[in-house]
């Protein structure tokens, strides 16, 4: 069969070619996570270092971070686009080298729970992986015979408040029942969480003190978790802002689900949502078991376990070579938010060829 080319208007040559000699600015940034993979992440990869299990943990992340500045990026040619976005997924791993040590659960480490009343969520959950790694243990879940909803949530608070106003690490661990605004199962919204936090800081020293929750981590697996998160560290910025506060730091915050995403468990004997029962598998089934965990532990051992829900790995020989989609409503995919320091903004700002003062959120998800 001859081929052909099809023949190209003189006026839209031209403009071609005056384009090209001024360099093109870039295509509009994909909206959807599924054009960007199409699209960019190919060449993305081909300009790191990096293998394919690594780049599919940060591509969601990379992904959400590009879209906070596309109308930046697509003010670049397509070439700068890409060397833009590569500067950016370095980032990203910078941010995890630099976390990933810190300790989430471990001897000494105070963990607080809030559980939700359903049947089979049983304190249990929290406390036995907190005793294998000394750590002491307060977990709330309400007793429908003697407590009412607010008097939990009222004394949950008050333990957060408690925490908050130390400088010792601590992680809080919520199960149960999430919407985008408030932990459903005890009606607690994301501001009345962030006015206790920052209280609880506020409460620590003179009021040019800094506002530092470095020392805490949230943990939430629940439904619409990282939209959770997103509103709770925003909102805390918020308050801090209002409020004429220096924010030194935002806790470490984990969402057992993506953005616009539900949460799943298994039912029966037992209630457990997903992510924390993948997290009791590893870090607490398994031996031998670790020193202590990790946040590293969290977004490369747990990230990947996740993973297999609503896809089935593709095999080569032996060898896991890719996955394969099969039920979209399971994935839920993990997020792991870190805060930022004045240091990290100040890079980013320059890598998005932002002015010095242009405002950013001073947390990052990092895969």
């Amino acid at each position: 069969m001859p081929l052909f080319r099809p023949l190209v208007p003189c006026c839209l040559l031209l403009c071609l070619i005056a384009t090209l000699a001024t360099g093109a600015a870039a295509a509009e940034f994909p909206k959807d996570f599924a054009a960007f993979q199409a699209d960019l992440s190919p060449a993305i990869f081909l300009q790191l270092d990096t293998t394919p299990k690594h780049y599919r943990q940060i591509e969601p992340s990379l992904f959400h971070l590009c879209l906070d500045h596309a109308d930046r990026l697509a003010m670049l040619s397509d070439e700068q686009q890409l060397a833009t976005i590569v500067k950016l997924a370095g980032f990203i791993d910078r941010r995890r080298d630099e976390m990933g040590s810190r300790i989430l659960i471990g001897a000494d480490r105070p963990i607080i729970g809030l559980l939700d009343p359903a049947r089979g969520l049983e304190p249990s959950e929290i406390t036995a992986i907190a005793t294998g790694y000394a750590a002491p243990s307060t977990v709330f879940k309400q007793d429908t015979a003697t407590e009412s909803i607010r008097q939990v949530a009222d004394d949950f608070l008050a333990a957060v408040g408690t925490i908050a106003a130390r400088s010792a690490p601590a992680t809080i661990v919520v199960l149960g029942h999430g919407s985008p605004e408030e932990i459903q199962s005890y009606s607690i919204p994301f501001g009345r969480l962030a006015d206790t936090l920052v209280n609880g800081a506020e409460s620590t020293g003179t009021a040019a003190a800094p506002v530092d929750l470095g020392h805490l981590v949230l943990i939430c697996d629940d439904c619409y978790s990282a939209d959770f998160l997103i509103n709770l560290g925003s909102a805390i910025e918020d308050r801090c802002r209002d409020r004429s506060l220096s924010l030194r730091s935002l806790p470490i915050m984990i969402a057992g689900t993506n953005r616009d995403r539900v949460g799943h468990a298994d039912f029966g004997e037992k209630f457990v949502p997903h992510f924390w029962k993948d997290v009791i598998e590893l870090f607490f089934v398994r031996r031998p078991r670790p020193d202590a965990v990790t946040l590293r532990d969290f977004f490369e051992n747990v990230d990947n376990m996740m993973y297999g829900y609503g896809r089935v790995p593709v095999f080569t020989g032996a060898r896991v070579t890719g996955y394969r989609l099969v039920d979209p409503t399971l994935c839920q995919d993990p997020v792991f938010f870190v805060p930022l320091s004045d240091d990290d903004l100040s890079e980013l700002r320059t890598i998005l060829r932002l002015p010095a003062d242009a405002p950013l959120p001073r947390f990052l998800d990092i895969g």
